[in-house]
């Protein structure tokens, strides 16, 4: 059974979370704090996290970056905050997702299974499909229809590393983490010229990007379809 963590130091809304997402065929875990989020997610291995961003002890913010650097389980935000910079730094630290309060439990429901299903669809796969692009992970090869398109190593780590998770919002600090090793220079804006040669090989008008796109303030994506 898939299980869920929910993070939430306000007990009406854990509970109402637990009893829509156990109700939806998920076993569920609480915790009420940052530290006991913390101490369950190690302890149990949650499939998604839903996490509150204003915890007591440690914050939502410090949760997700520690989880993040454990893990790449698929992390929900809860926020009350309505200010967009807020959600921009969620999704910063390697949040896939949020909800804003008050939220709607069905809604919640179907963004984690919306989220599962996107961490779960190139899970274990050596071949990633996004629309018409055929990306082969084990013989390092990128097609698009019949046609092969080349590749540097760099160029081809940071497709797969984005393709790999479509839908899910990378900075460049990430971005960078996953090509380490490989002939790029060491600095967060060189990301940015690397997508650009990117498109300018897969996409059909690099101007108007349907795989790689751009999330302004924070980094790249990789298009769902």
């Amino acid at each position: 059974m898939t299980t869920v963590l929910v993070v939430d130091d306000e007990r009406q809304i854990a509970q109402i979370a637990r009893d829509y997402l156990e109700h939806a065929g998920f076993a569920v875990i609480t915790a009420a704090d940052g530290r006991d989020a913390l101490a369950r997610a190690r302890a149990h291995h949650p499939d998604l996290v839903v996490l509150d961003l204003g915890l007591p002890n440690v914050d939502g913010l410090d949760v997700a970056r520690t989880l993040r650097r454990e893990s790449d389980v698929p992390i929900i935000m809860l926020t009350a905050r309505v200010d967009e910079s807020d959600r921009l730094i969620g999704l910063a630290v390697g949040a896939d997702d949020y909800i804003t309060k008050p939220f709607s439990p069905r809604e919640l429901v179907a963004r984690v299974q919306a989220v599962l299903r996107r961490a779960h669809s190139g899970a274990g796969s050596d071949v990633v499909r996004i629309g018409d692009l055929v990306i082969d992970l084990p013989r390092l090869k990128v097609t698009r229809g019949n046609t092969p398109i080349e590749l540097t190593t760099t160029e081809f780590q940071l497709l797969s590393t984005l393709a790999r998770h479509p839908g899910r919002v990378f900075t460049r600090a990430q971005l960078l983490d996953a090509v380490r090793g490989t002939e790029v220079d060491a600095f967060e804006r060189a990301i940015d010229a690397h997508i650009k040669n990117i498109r300018r090989k897969i996409e059909r008008d690099s101007r108007k990007p349907r795989y790689l796109l751009t999330v302004y303030g924070v980094g790249y994506k990789c298009a769902e379809s």
